[in-house]
């Protein structure tokens, strides 16, 4: 199924440039950009993942990670294929490196039915995630408005290498984000991610200073390429003097994956030794993720210690929050939070596939 897509312009000789990430895509009649899915018929960008998927699940929110919004959910997650960066430690890479007609892919996928199966499976909210979202946003932006009708959250889970026209017409339908933050030096991204670092800053600042979007942020921490704790604090530092204290960073542990087979998984001590130098530059919600780490995934109030949301792995055991502040001593704790009783969340996955 071929769609429409925007954030296009003509480029002379029948090629199209595409305008959605930095990447600028020059693309010739009948062939795709970076990503795969966008490509040039007739003098005009179609995208092939709208009404795509490659399967669905329902995830725990915490899976995305988000720690900070509805904790306890589940939430509809699913993707396409493609991406607009080339990671070398991608740990989707089956569906990220895959080509939509080379994958299972299936082209029914309309709105409605993706909200239908969200009320079917008792989810509040839809992710969008798996692969970067951002190249497949007129898709993702008419799930979000069908899901918004429904009365169901909406989830974006990115790399944030996109521009900023069409970065404000995605984020308007968004509710909640998490943003990967691959690294902090240019050096990292060009090199490791075939990407830049600056557009994905821009995107960070302005999600946390210019929109009502709730952002978290995720570093996947690399042996060797992006874990020196000097690099750490920078990140840190900047998180705190360009998005402020409130936003929850997630530290996570990498595998060796797809053509990143030569480097180690990361030691635990490495995530807790990031999670502690940010905690003392001055950010509130420090998380480490992908080890077992009871205490780096609990939520404590900055006022008074106390454990407001404490989880298990992806599984939350007890919110502590009432009217959005710590029941012990009243602090405001940052985030989206429900009123209703909390009920302990197993944190299990539910893989769909493609359901009929």
């Amino acid at each position: 199924m071929l769609h429409a897509a925007r954030y296009w312009e003509p480029a002379g000789d029948g090629r199209v440039r595409c305008t959605l990430c930095p990447r600028d895509c020059r693309i010739g009649e009948g062939q795709a950009g970076f990503c795969f899915v966008r490509r040039n018929e007739g003098g005009r960008l179609v995208t092939s993942a709208w009404g795509r998927s490659t399967g669905f699940a329902v995830d725990p929110i915490e899976k995305k990670p988000l720690a900070h919004f509805h904790p306890g959910a589940s939430v509809l997650s699913f993707g396409t294929a493609g991406c607009n960066l080339g990671c070398r430690f991608c740990q989707n890479w089956d569906i990220s490196k895959a080509r939509l007609d080379e994958g299972r892919a299936e082209d029914a996928w309309t709105p409605e039915r993706v909200v239908a199966l969200a009320r079917r499976m008792g989810s509040p909210g839809i992710a969008f995630t798996y692969n970067d979202p951002v190249i497949w946003s007129e898709y993702a932006i008419d799930v979000a408005r069908a899901a918004h009708a429904a009365g169901l959250f909406t989830v974006f889970v990115t790399a944030g290498f996109v521009n900023a026209g069409a970065r404000a017409d995605v984020f308007r339908h968004m509710d909640a984000t998490n943003v990967d933050l691959k690294a902090f030096t240019e050096d990292f991204y060009r090199k490791v991610t075939l990407s830049h670092l600056a557009p994905v800053l821009e995107t960070l600042e302005w999600l946390a200073k210019e929109t009502q979007v709730w952002v978290e942020m995720t570093n996947l921490l690399i042996p060797g390429l992006n874990d020196s704790p000097a690099e750490t604090r920078a990140l840190a530092e900047w998180v705190l003097g360009h998005m402020g204290p409130d936003v929850p960073v997630h530290f996570t542990a990498f595998h060796p994956d797809y053509k990143l087979l030569d480097r180690p998984p990361t030691p635990p001590s490495t995530l807790r030794r990031a999670r502690a130098a940010a905690r003392e530059v001055g950010l509130r919600y420090v998380y480490t993720g992908n080890v077992r780490d009871p205490e780096g995934g609990t939520t404590y109030c900055p006022g008074c210690g106390a454990k407001v949301i404490e989880r298990d792995g992806y599984a939350v055991e007890a919110v502590r929050i009432a009217r959005g502040a710590c029941a012990a001593c009243g602090t405001l704790i940052a985030g989206r939070f429900d009123e209703e009783p909390f009920t302990p969340s197993g944190g299990f996955r539910i893989p769909l596939g493609l359901p009929s």
